[in-house]
């Protein structure tokens, strides 16, 4: 039977040769280009688990945090006497020896005159003065942050027994605070004079109608 259009022709080889296959098999030998496999990924070292559990797991967060360097105010310095505003010391009057690492001031009264030992302070609960004391021949290399730290030991629980005992004696301070004090002390007082010994022996109050916002330390 004719066809209604006879020159037309769909056979199969007639169609790959309108795409061009049969040239592009003759140009690669015979044979139809072909991509090369991937090569399969590596079997995982760990699996993960067929069962999860039923209630959520916390799970830590990462930390990402750096600490930095505290920031010393401008006005406080090696030298510059300050107010102490909290603590045991409240009121009296130091001498501030420098920054630690940690950025807490270390500082000192001296001892001898005030009753304030060697010890660290946060900038924020002190006055810095415009009072200044050259300490040109003062080594504090041996006051660091783990100079301070007391060795930690584990506390028993205490019962109900316990709340009606004599309180304990209070701990004798180390031989070596003592006379780590004392040369401190030996090495800030020939630099004070006698208007400033007395100036670091009292303590600051306030009287009624002080300003303290007004007044210029």
């Amino acid at each position: 039977m004719a066809t209604l259009t006879p020159d037309l022709d769909f056979a199969p080889w007639h169609a790959s040769n309108r795409r061009g296959l049969a040239g592009l098999k003759k140009k690669n030998g015979g044979k139809f280009p072909t991509h090369a496999k991937k090569a399969a990924p590596a079997p995982a070292a760990t699996k993960a688990p067929r069962m999860y559990p039923a209630d959520d797991v916390a799970k830590p967060l990462a930390v990402n945090t750096v600490r930095k360097p505290t920031k010393l105010r401008a006005t406080i310095t090696p030298g510059t006497v300050l107010i102490l505003l909290a603590g045991r010391f409240k009121g009296k009057r130091c001498i501030c020896l420098g920054q630690l690492p940690s950025g807490l001031l270390l500082v000192t009264g001296p001892f001898k005159l005030n009753g304030v030992p060697v010890r660290r302070v946060s900038q924020a609960y002190v006055i810095a003065t415009c009072t200044k004391v050259s300490l040109p021949n003062v080594d504090i290399t041996m006051f660091t942050d783990s100079y301070f730290k007391a060795a930690e030991s584990k506390r028993a629980k205490k019962g109900e027994k316990d709340f009606f005992d004599e309180p304990k004696e209070k701990k004798a301070l180390p031989a070596e605070y003592v006379a780590n004090q004392k040369s401190l002390d030996a090495a800030i007082m020939p630099a004070l004079s006698a208007d400033l010994k007395g100036y670091l022996s009292t303590r600051f109050t306030l009287r009624d109608g002080d300003r303290p916002h007004l007044m210029k330390f």
